[in-house]
């Protein structure tokens, strides 16, 4: 925090007497020696920068310590007379400087705590263009945490304990590793030396150069300088015992690295990460820039995946495949791959310059691991879940400003990755022809390679290349094709991107866009779709939105790009074709009544998208209020003929949740009833599903999402089924296989059984193959389980009213210890926070909360995922009031 003086003040025991020759001087806070600390500002100073690192890391796994040794060679780019510079919980026990060719001499380390910020301060300014190196030596406990250098373990095929070290940076502990500019623009190239004993081996984000024996009998592994500059968060360094399998790829050698008993379950990843690169090579026209790309698979690690250059780290459920694994598993593999992959150019190659424009890195990620994999399917329902977030006044702009490390953790969430990707869908989808999109994202990629930018950077590299756009926008440059509707003009041509995709990225939230007819003529409006104001349009809130529609003369997709006159004899419009767009559309009682007439007569009218967006969209309005629960319930009557993947997963998605607010609120009654309306709609749909093996991924998604549903409701036939699967299972000692689609519900049934609890918890110690063994702990909820699996185990455990009650208990009981794993503002922390709070709908529950999270203070009171977990008690309380009075006379 930065407290600046009053300007034009002189402070006397009188109070403030003006001075205007007083300049403003800022408040310096005190570092742990008592003497003034230099710098005031979460953001360093920006008149040092380096050029390079020479790290020397002395891991010692027995005792869970490291010491280490770092050389930073850095340019003066302004007189200065301080280097500031980040480390954090490093014991700093020696620190030299060297200006120029002079000799290195001892200086004092000044630290800032709070800021996890070190200084060097000097009598002389450095002048601008000079080189100085810094070397500092520490030592450090190793992590216990999930960040930084830490410690992890796991348990071999004999029962032994195994001891290893991994890294995790992102986004703000690459300084808890070694002192460095620890922010993605100070870009630099790094060399490393790590000490291990001969049975470890060492990874780094470079292949090794050598290896030299030590008289303590220890080894020291030297990698290559890193041939690119690289931000500190894409550091890595891993000391494990584990095995690779590689194979050469476009002059990469691609290699995946298991502990050595899970080696078998590797291939498929390295199959998969060979295919990828080789398209991302050919896609982005730009070759992968480094000699090795190693996927770790680490036992303990919190997130997904990590992209570190040339050195990408894994949950194993994210990385291994058993071999018997069904297509929907290694999907989810592949997907995971495919994204990480893409960061090597996008995020690596081309970095944001700071973390309010995350989504340069992980909106395009996410987008080209849905583009590269071409699983439509799995896109269309993140987009749907990212809005339901982005719906809430808690949301942020895609850009947003960012000031404090909890506010760069919370940046990690649904708004950065599936929004920042939804957003790039529909600009590639307004845009004529395939080629257009991929030509502006490699000049982009072209310009800034080896550089940091903002959004405005792409959205330039977009305009250089000429792109023509239509979309329909408040104002509009041409008007000879007007639509006169709201005074909305609508034109095709070469226009600055910035312009149009700006109202996408610098607020939050997105377009609700009305749709009513009048005889021949379509008007649209538009405002924002916000939950928590009713009746308000926001006119500051407009959007420049692409809008296609189709209509039952129409199969083709128009865009708006002419005056919209309809014949009457145009019996219903559906906007927003294939969804590409990000926004919700109401049509009004009469347009809702037309397409539910169309697709109870026949189904196939609209694209299984389209019937996935409408569905979508009517539970949302509702929630909006602007549609009634009956309405709702009327478009579902069509369901009953429904069989595509999209519109059942995510009628049964809303329907789930539905039903289990109900639950929650103990409406006995209501719950029941609930259950046999699901069942009825969806009954022989669910009874027509099998129990053996199934290729196509969709119809594993379908019978996955059915079978658990219906086994969730205790639905006879589903029960019987999976418990007799289950017993097959048991009684073949796992040789008879249950199908990976099937193990989640299998498991799920076989944990409610007195009898099977025991046998399942005695196979989750023991099976080896990971995806399996979380698909058993989801059906468990036991407690022999790694940290890393907390948040899920949580929301596992919130499905049920007793859990749920019991998970929040929990939650307040054990607060502190759960930031001391997982940093507030953590991706894991809002997971935890949304599943304890999510379906709570009363004002009791909404009291305890907000005094609850009040009384965290520092501690996690001002997280954006809190005020999120309010407001949606508040909306699930508002729901229910409007609603039960008609769920009960309707159902």
């Amino acid at each position: 925090m930065v407290l600046y003086f009053l300007p034009g003040c002189t402070f006397t025991k009188t109070g403030c007497k003006p001075n205007k020759t007083t300049p403003i001087e800022p408040v310096y806070p005190e570092s742990t020696n008592g003497t003034l600390f230099p710098w005031a500002q979460l953001r360093l100073p920006q008149s040092v920068h380096p050029l390079s690192y020479d790290l020397t890391l002395n891991p010692d796994l027995d005792n869970m310590i490291f010491s280490g040794r770092t050389v930073i060679d850095m340019l003066v780019l302004h007189n200065t007379k301080r280097i500031v510079l980040h480390s954090a919980n490093l014991n700093i026990t020696k620190a030299t400087f060297k200006l120029g060719d002079g000799d290195a001499s001892d200086v004092t380390v000044l630290e800032y705590k709070p800021a996890q910020q070190i200084a060097v301060k000097f009598t002389e300014d450095l002048k601008a263009g000079q080189h100085c190196v810094l070397t500092l030596e520490y030592s450090a406990k190793l992590s216990h945490t999930y960040d930084g250098f830490y410690n992890s373990s796991y348990t071999d095929k004999d029962g032994n304990k195994r001891v290893l070290a991994a890294t995790q940076f992102e986004p703000l502990s690459a300084r808890k590793a070694f002192p460095c500019f620890d922010e993605p623009a100070f870009k630099a190239t790094f060399l490393v030396k790590i000490t291990r004993k001969p049975n470890y081996k060492t990874l780094s984000n470079m292949p090794k150069a050598n290896v030299t024996a030590l008289p303590n009998g220890l080894l020291r592994d030297e990698f290559e300088r890193t041939s690119v500059n690289m931000s500190t968060y894409l550091v890595a360094f891993i000391v494990a015992d584990f095995t690779p399998i590689s194979k050469n790829v476009s002059e990469t050698l691609v290699s995946v690295y298991s502990v050595p008993e899970k080696k078998e379950h590797t291939e498929y990843a390295l199959d998969t990460a060979s295919k990828l690169l080789e398209f991302y090579n050919n896609f982005f026209e730009i070759g992968y820039p480094l000699k090795k790309l190693d996927l770790v698979a680490i036992p303990d690690f919190l997130a997904g995946a990590m992209e570190n250059w040339g050195l990408i780290t894994f949950r194993e459920t994210s990385l291994l495949v058993g071999k018997q694994s069904s297509s929907l598993e290694k999907q989810v593999v592949a997907s995971v791959i495919a994204h990480e992959l893409a960061h090597q150019w996008f995020g690596n190659l081309v970095t944001m310059s700071w973390w309010n424009d995350l989504w340069l890195n992980e909106g395009f990620a996410t987008y080209m691991q849905y583009t590269s994999l071409q699983t439509g399917n799995l896109f269309l329902a993140v987009r749907f879940r990212a809005m339901e977030k982005d719906a809430l006044n808690s949301s942020h702009a895609v850009s947003t400003e960012v000031n404090t490390p909890e506010q760069v953790e919370e940046m990690f969430d649904s708004v950065s990755y599936e929004k920042g990707a939804s957003i790039l869908l529909m600009l590639k989808a307004s845009l004529p022809g395939d080629g257009q999109f991929r030509k502006g994202i490699i000049q982009y990629l072209n310009q800034f390679s080896g550089l940091n930018t903002d959004t405005n950077d792409l959205w330039n590299s977009l305009t250089q290349v000429g792109l023509p756009f239509c979309f329909y926008a408040k104002k509009a440059s041409c008007n000879h094709r007007s639509l006169s509707l709201s005074q909305v003009d609508v034109s095709t041509q070469h226009q600055n991107v910035s312009e149009m995709m700006s109202s996408w990225t610098s607020q939050k939230g997105f377009p609700l866009v009305t749709v009513s007819r009048k005889g021949d003529q379509v008007t649209l409006t538009q405002e924002h779709f916000l939950l928590t104001s009713d009746n308000a349009t926001h006119t500051s809130s407009l959007w420049n939105i692409p809008v296609t529609y189709v209509n039952d003369s129409c199969t083709c997709v128009s865009v708006f790009s002419e005056t919209l006159r309809l014949p009457e004899s145009v019996k219903w419009l559906k906007l927003n074709y294939r969804n590409t767009g990000f926004y919700i559309v109401h049509y009004g009682d009469e347009g809702w009544a037309a397409l539910r007439d169309a697709l109870s007569s026949n189904v196939s009218v609209l694209t299984h998208e389209d019937r996935a967006s409408l569905i979508h969209n009517i539970f949302a309005l509702s929630r909006l209020g602007r549609v009634s629960v009956r309405h709702v319930f009327n478009l579902l009557d069509y369901m009953t003929n429904e069989t595509e993947t999209t519109p059942v997963l995510e009628a049964l998605l809303q329907l789930n949740n539905l039903y289990r607010l109900l639950d929650k609120r103990q409406e006995h009654t209501l719950v029941a009833r609930m259950k046999v309306y699901i069942l009825h709609q969806f009954g022989s749909l669910m009874n027509n599903q099998t129990w053996v093996e199934e290729e196509s991924v969709s119809k594993q998604e379908l019978r996955s999402a059915l079978l658990e549903t219906a086994c969730g409701l205790n639905e006879e036939n589903c029960t019987q089924q999976a418990k007799a699967l289950f017993q097959k299972y048991v009684d073949s000692n796992g040789t008879t296989r249950i199908p990976g689609d099937l193990q989640q519900v299998v498991f799920n049934v076989a944990a409610q059984s007195d009898e099977d609890w025991p046998t399942l918890l005695n196979m989750y110690e023991h099976v080896t193959y990971d995806a399996e063994k979380r698909k058993m702990l989801r059906g468990l909820k036991g407690d022999i389980i790694q940290t890393q699996e907390l948040p899920l185990v949580i929301n596992t455990v919130c499905n049920g009213f007793a859990g749920y009650l019991f998970a929040w208990d929990f939650i307040q009981e054990n607060w502190d210890h759960l930031i001391e794993k997982f940093p507030v503002g953590s991706f894991a922390i809002q997971t935890v926070i949304k599943s304890v709070t999510s379906q709570f709908s009363t004002q009791a529950h909404l009291y305890q909360v907000k005094g609850f999270f009040s009384s965290l203070k520092e501690r996690g009171a001002q997280m954006r995922s809190v005020q999120e977990a309010l407001e949606t008690i508040r909306l699930n309380q508002r729901w229910m009031d409007k609603n039960l009075p008609t769920l009960k006379k309707w159902l």
